[in-house]
């Protein structure tokens, strides 16, 4: 088959590579549509990953065309997708069924072979299965849905609350279409590009609560926004010193904030900030992943995968107008290029096979 691999930092290839045979309680998927996610964009050309050669790619879907074990039989034609993360099932967290916070998981496209490529085997387990009215391209984009449903139910939060959501990259604006979903009417939208404000507006932000920060001030925006008084809740998306500071100053007394962006750099707590968190008695968590409780065990209260899904097959949600760019497998370096360079306006690119 055919397949982009990462040999080293800087060194991705598409390559013919040997078709995967499903393990033990595995099968095959042909991968029908992946999103490059910006955590890639680091791993491909920065950081590397903790296995190389590897096939990245953590967000995908397609359909089942191989088994293990006989009794397996039952999966092969499915359309499903894929939950990302391999929890070990033996730690205190996986226990507890918080295998989002497992702490000896391995990980499908960043520790094992994920789906830039035609072929990828997964365990059974990690299989959601799709219903017609989900598209390929949406069941891709289950992952950082997830994610989005993950950080927005860490808060407890009414849909009378004024939001804000800093950083309008896939997750941020994911998150806004989670919430305009739930009902939530105060929505203040931050982000740094005009495709950003342009796409939060076409999701149904009105265009007077979107925020350009490299025109805007922002705290002049969530002061008129809130009568001085700040946001109750803020989602931080982007993970920087100044958006992080942001977060603390815009955010009522009283109220909360939920870390979702991953740090660029070390971060550094000035000490007014420390002080305006303690006075303000505020509210601070992080959000890690998202919640999979497994194909045969779908409570939606606490398994934010089929949060999603149910929300996909009502059609209340449409995640697919995020999507910017496509490319067939063997193009899919120019997403990476785009990405990496930033030299056009994207929000998702995805991979679709023919």
């Amino acid at each position: 088959m055919k397949a982009w691999v990462l040999h080293g930092i800087n060194d991705i290839r598409y390559e013919e590579v040997t078709l995967p045979v499903p393990g033990e309680n595995e099968v095959l998927v042909a991968v029908k549509s992946a999103g490059i996610c910006g955590s890639d964009i680091p791993r491909i050309y920065k950081n590397g990953a903790h296995v190389m050669p590897l096939i990245p790619g953590h967000e995908f879907s397609g359909q089942v065309v191989d088994v293990c074990n006989q009794a397996d039989q039952p999966w092969i034609g499915k359309r499903v997708g894929v939950f990302p993360l391999i929890p070990c099932r033996k730690c205190r967290a996986c226990l507890n069924k918080k295998y989002e916070m497992c702490e000896h998981y391995s990980y499908l496209g960043s520790r094992r072979n994920g789906g830039f490529a035609e072929y990828v085997s997964v365990p059974k387990w990690n299989l959601i299965e799709l219903t017609d009215e989900v598209s390929y391209d949406a069941a891709a984009m289950l992952e950082p849905m997830a994610v989005a449903a993950h950080a927005m139910r860490r808060l407890s939060i009414s849909n009378e609350s004024s939001v804000a959501v800093c950083g309008l990259g896939t997750v941020g604006l994911l998150l806004v279409m989670l919430l305009l979903e739930r009902g939530f009417k105060n929505i203040y939208a931050i982000g740094s590009k005009e495709i950003q404000k342009k796409m939060a507006v076409l999701l149904g932000v009105p265009e007077e609560n979107c925020c350009d920060c490299r025109i805007d001030n922002v705290n002049e925006f969530i002061a008129g926004k809130t009568g001085h008084r700040g946001v109750d809740a803020f989602f931080e998306c982007v993970g920087k010193n100044e958006t992080i500071t942001e977060a603390v100053e815009f955010t009522a007394a009283g109220g909360q904030i939920c870390f979702v962006g991953n740090p660029y750099t070390d971060l550094i707590m000035d000490k007014n900030v420390y002080w305006k968190i303690l006075r303000n008695q505020l509210t601070i968590t992080g959000t890690w992943n998202s919640s999979y409780l497994g194909q045969q065990d779908t409570d939606a209260a606490g398994d934010d995968w089929n949060y999603v899904l149910n929300r996909l097959k009502d059609h209340r949600i449409h995640p697919e107008k995020l999507v910017t760019h496509s490319f067939e497998l063997n193009e899919l370096n120019q997403g990476f290029d785009i990405m990496r360079n930033k030299t056009e306006d994207y929000i998702k690119i995805l991979y679709r096979s023919l």
